[in-house]
């Protein structure tokens, strides 16, 4: 689905300034005995007008509508109970691959506001509101957003599923790698070589935190996360991608009425009503011998019953 240049606009400030809560302690010297405990409810307070900007950007645009609306709920409804399947034991999150599905499908809009969504409902469905719920949505949102903004949208059948699979894994990476950041300079310590340095250049801590995310998440959260999604892509993904798109062609209310001139039928009308009676019920037209006659053997006028 094709983004307009408000939505654009509106994805683009919202992303630059969800980078800058991630990357900022990279940039800037934190105070002493920082942690994301403190910004965190400030962070999520600044998302919520984020997302209504990116959703009344879309209204419009006419991207989003009402049944897009009434399916992003039904969707972050499925999000929210799928997360807790897997509780992300060795990475194992069967949320990911709808975001994908999804975010191809309705596009990069509305990948965002669901990644977002479904993480805050799945939160609030099993108790796991906390400093990194803000994060988090930003990170599933961009997910849903990636996945929007792949190209070859005509794509279809197994290009289409080997294109979503191969994106499925590189998010799985990704969202690990921007959620190890949100805490990776509070949390670790000093003294180790995979700590954050306060005050160190950009390159030398970011070669660090490289450092420690292949040493921690890389190859046990992450790369579950990422076969989770190549697996459930690869088998669940053409259903899933039909009945999306099914819903869009027979949702749409919006969609406008044409009227093409009709033809008139050189057919007359009686001879299209003899042709659909049965031969049963065919009725004889009367013959006039030019005697004066009735056809019945009555007199005209004679409303007498016929004799026998």
């Amino acid at each position: 689905m094709a983004l307009g240049w408000q939505p654009a606009l509106v994805l683009g400030v919202v992303s630059l300034i969800g980078a800058a809560m991630f990357a900022w302690p990279l940039l800037l010297q934190p105070p002493d005995e920082f942690a994301h405990t403190s910004d965190a409810p400030f962070v999520f307070v600044l998302i919520l007008p984020m997302l209504l900007a990116v959703v009344l950007s879309e209204v419009h645009r006419g991207g989003l509508d009402t049944k897009a609306l009434a399916m992003l709920g039904v969707l972050s409804a499925i999000g929210a109970v799928l997360r807790p399947m897997g509780a992300g034991t060795a990475g194992i999150e069967l949320v990911f691959f709808l975001l994908v599905l999804a975010g191809r499908v309705y596009g990069p809009g509305f990948g965002f506001v669901l990644g977002c969504t479904t993480m805050a409902s799945s939160a609030l469905l099993t108790g796991g509101v906390g400093p990194w719920l803000p994060f988090q949505m930003l990170a599933a949102g961009w997910v849903g957003l990636g996945a929007g903004l792949l190209p070859c949208h005509r794509l279809r059948g197994r290009a289409e599923i080997a294109l979503l699979a191969a994106y499925g894994a590189v998010a799985a990476f990704a969202y690990g790698f921007v959620m190890n950041l949100w805490f990776w300079p509070f949390t670790l310590g000093a003294g180790t070589q995979l700590s954050y340095v306060v005050g160190a250049p950009l390159l030398e801590n970011l070669h660090r935190f490289v450092l420690f995310t292949l040493a921690t998440s890389a190859w046990g959260w992450d790369l579950g996360r990422a076969l989770t999604n190549v697996v459930a892509i690869c088998l669940l993904g053409p259903a899933v991608l039909v009945v999306l798109r099914r819903s869009v062609r027979r949702a749409s209310f919006g969609a406008p009425v044409t009227f093409s001139p009709g033809t008139a039928s050189a057919v007359p009308a009686r001879a299209v009503l003899a042709s659909a009676l049965p031969a049963s019920s065919a009725v004889a037209e009367p013959v006039d011998d030019g005697t004066g006659a009735s056809p019945l053997g009555r007199a005209p006028g004679d409303r007498s019953p016929p004799s026998a």
